[in-house]
């Protein structure tokens, strides 16, 4: 009698761990399945608080001569306001305050003159009455060396000395204006710039002898150029007003960013570079 066949076991044991194998490999996948849901959402959480950091922009139109001041504020500003990016346009204040009325974004507009502002107000784009901050005077602005010999501002009405002036429609344009009809004087300008820094420019340039700008740009200048008082200055002083924008992109941090300009804060940074308190 032959043999009984063996049971063939070969077939049930694959089985088997196929299927063990089949149960650790599900089980890895929803491990895996669920540490890689969790990266993700830490991921979009990590995301999200990147994305709120980056906080808001704040767009600032000012005028040429608050350079230097404005963008130690907009620094401060920053720092007290993580995440918030502080954008100026500076400018001549008539320009800025022709662009504005055309529509162009901004949540702040700081002005050399009421005249200026008076476009925003009218055309009804300020959030409120603009505030003035500071005022600001002229000087007289010579090269190094003074190659014209200029002492006072009668000197140049003299046909031989060229001399810069900001155009009559800009700030320190009609203040130059005012100072030379307070001392009778007819000066005839090589060149009428479009602000107080491209005036002030020509200056540094040895391209004129003389110009007119105001004090402030004269020490922000530092050796570059020397300033000369002269009295009729006195009558012819910018007041400089701020207001936020009534169509502001970011109207809340345009408020605050114009109390930091009428903090006590504010006014030192402003004084300390040679402007007058209201």
């Amino acid at each position: 009698m032959a043999p009984a066949p063996r049971p063939r076991r070969s077939a049930v044991f694959p089985t088997r761990l196929t299927r063990r194998v089949t149960a650790v490999a599900v089980a890895a996948v929803l491990v895996a399945g669920c540490g890689s849901t969790g990266s993700g959402d830490a991921g979009a959480s990590a995301a999200s608080g990147s994305a709120a950091s980056a906080g808001k922009p704040l767009t600032v139109f000012a005028a040429a001569s608050l350079t230097e001041t404005f963008t130690t504020l907009g620094a401060t500003f920053e720092a007290a306001h993580p995440g918030t990016k502080v954008t100026f346009n500076f400018g001549s204040s008539a320009t800025l305050a022709q662009q504005i009325t055309q529509g162009a974004p901004a949540d702040v507009f700081a002005a050399a003159s009421p005249a200026t502002m008076k476009t925003v107000t009218d055309a009804g784009l300020a959030a409120g009455t603009p505030a003035t901050f500071v005022r600001n005077r002229l000087e007289i602005a010579l090269p190094p060396g003074n190659p014209a010999k200029i002492d006072e501002l009668k000197d140049l009405a003299d046909p031989k000395v060229k001399v810069a002036l900001c155009a009559a429609q800009v700030p320190c344009g009609a203040a130059a204006v005012k100072a030379l009809d307070a001392a009778r004087l007819k000066v005839t300008p090589v060149t009428l710039e479009q602000d107080v820094k491209a005036t002030l420019t020509k200056v540094e340039l040895g391209e004129v002898d003389a110009a007119l700008v105001y004090r402030t740009d004269v020490l922000a200048a530092g050796g570059k150029v020397k300033g000369v008082d002269f009295p009729e200055a006195a009558q012819a002083i910018n007041d400089y007003p701020v207001a936020a924008l009534s169509k502001a992109p970011q109207p809340e941090l345009a408020r605050q960013f114009v109390d930091l300009v009428l903090s006590p804060q504010g006014l030192d940074v402003l004084t300390a570079a040679g402007f007058e308190s209201p």
